[in-house]
């Protein structure tokens, strides 16, 4: 009898050991497929952050999660080999990755060729949406076979364990050693299955520290970059000054200068001395001496117009600079009031141009009055400013609501823009097509910038000849105080 105990003992202590194997087996595979899932949203995220600032770091980090989810993949396939539903699930999981891979890869060659809106589609496109969905309901449906097959191999674990202490119970002092040994396999096992939860919450907790390390380097840097524009904006200024000031005293003496040398010519062919205070010097001057005085009158309007011209965009770069460090406050916005208040500061620009400016309905929001004036006052005034000429201009503002944020559109009927100008009207101190209008490239630039900020984005659809839409979302109620935190004080 104490030898079948001791042997149903036994038996029972393995066959524990099995199904808590099966157990941990269950959870490694939970583990593995969140350590999959984490590398994917770790390519997603380093793809999108080296399409918003091209930083290498981001691309080296896109690299090593992509070489990574490779052998994830295989070992989550390796963990799952004797489940068929798992092996399905595995297959679709597999498709759907290899679309987001392609889409990144996309994405990253987009923006390498410094087309933002391109790569960005890419990252919408309805193909991804549809891998993204595909990713979520193959990982659901595999965490929902681990749970089934966990909860059965539970409760397996927990009958035979219980079964085993009655048989070691029963079998008399004489097994009380095993019975000792069985609990403390059976203990290490629970162990084992509480350190891989432990070391799955260690990894989500990771992954936030990681974002967050992440987000406080380009607060710095954007703060740097910030304080840079500032002090070589400002200190600009002083040179152009004394440019400014040498140019003026040069053009005092031209006046000095060629009037001697009218005098002298005067003198010197015996005719009579010109007066002190003679006022044109170009009728006096003959020859070569006129030509030298109307190249100095040139050289020097082309000097003041340079410096009329840096100086606008050393302004320009200040204005931008301290725009950049101004804190946001949200307030509940009548968007219609708002624009009817910009179009009736342009309305008689409107009527020069026989332009009209339509406004149908908007949605109101929460957010910085300030910056949406500035926004759409660029906007509309660039679509009066680049109408066609002849063609009686039509402006429409619209907008809609879509998942908790608001889009806005800016369409006229002007010149339009040529499709491989669209990333470079955005880029500060660029601008495209014809140059016939008063500007620096500065407007575009700073309206992306506070869109950005407002936590928005902003594109542009256009050909040249067919008129422009200028498209801006923005959250229908929004927080300031993590974009606040981000900009700073400087």
């Amino acid at each position: 009898m104490l030898v079948a105990i001791s042997t149903t003992s036994v038996v029972l202590v393995n066959q524990s050991r099995k199904d808590n194997g099966w157990v941990v087996h269950t959870v490694e595979v939970e583990n593995q497929t969140n350590a999959l899932l984490l590398e994917v949203r770790r390519a997603e995220s380093a793809t999108r952050g080296y399409m918003l600032s091209s930083a290498p770091p981001f691309l080296s980090e896109q690299q090593a999660a992509t070489a990574a989810i490779g052998p994830e993949l295989a070992n989550l396939a390796k963990l799952t080999a004797d489940n068929p539903v798992q092996t399905r699930n595995i297959a679709k999981l597999r498709e759907a990755i290899a679309v987001r891979l392609d889409d990144f890869a996309k994405a990253i060659s987009r923006t390498d060729d410094h087309d933002l809106a391109a790569s960005i589609a890419v990252m919408q496109n309805g193909r991804t949406n549809k891998a993204v969905e595909s990713i979520a309901e193959a990982a659901d449906a595999m965490r929902a076979e681990e749970d089934r097959l966990f909860a059965e191999r539970t409760q397996t674990a927990d009958r035979t364990q219980q079964l085993a202490s009655i048989v070691t119970v029963a079998g008399s002092g004489l097994v009380i050693a095993l019975a000792a040994i069985s609990i403390f396999l059976v203990r290490r096992s629970s162990r084992a299955r509480d350190n891989a939860e432990s070391q799955l919450r260690d990894n989500n907790l990771n992954l936030e520290a990681t974002v967050d390390e992440r987000t406080a380097d380009l607060r710095e840097a954007n703060d740097e970059i910030q304080r840079f524009a500032y002090i070589v904006s400002h200190d600009l200024r002083s040179p152009l000054v004394n440019i400014m000031g040498f140019t003026s005293e040069l053009e005092e003496l031209r006046g000095d200068i060629f009037r001697r040398i009218a005098t002298l010519d005067r003198a010197g062919a015996e005719a009579p001395l010109v007066p002190a205070d003679a006022g044109e010097i170009e009728p006096l001057l003959e020859g070569q001496d006129k030509q030298l005085s109307q190249d100095f009158a040139e050289a020097l309007g082309f000097i003041k117009s340079s410096i009329g011209k840096m100086d606008r965009l050393i302004t320009a770069i200040l204005n931008l600079t301290r725009e950049g460090r101004r804190q946001f406050q949200p307030v509940k916005i009548d968007t219609r009031e708002l624009i009817e208040g910009i179009v009736s500061t342009v309305a008689h620009q409107a009527a020069e141009a026989e332009a009209q400016i339509r406004i149908e309905p908007l949605p109101d929001i929460v957010s910085d009055r300030l910056a949406m004036e500035q926004i759409f006052s660029n906007l509309i005034d660039n679509a009066l400013k680049y109408l066609k000429p002849g063609v009686p201009g039509d402006i429409t503002v619209r907008g809609r609501t879509k998942l908790g944020f608001a889009i806005f559109e800016i369409a006229d009927n002007g010149r339009g823009i040529d499709p491989k100008d669209h990333q470079r009207i955005f880029d500060l101190f660029r601008r495209a097509g014809t140059q016939d209008k008063p500007g620096q490239g500065i407007g575009l630039a700073h309206v992306r910038a506070l869109v950005r900020r407002l936590g928005g984005t902003m594109s542009v659809a256009s050909e040249l000849h067919q008129g422009s839409t200028f498209t801006i979302t923005l959250p229908i109620a929004w927080a300031a105080s993590n974009r606040n935190r981000d900009t700073g004080d400087s």
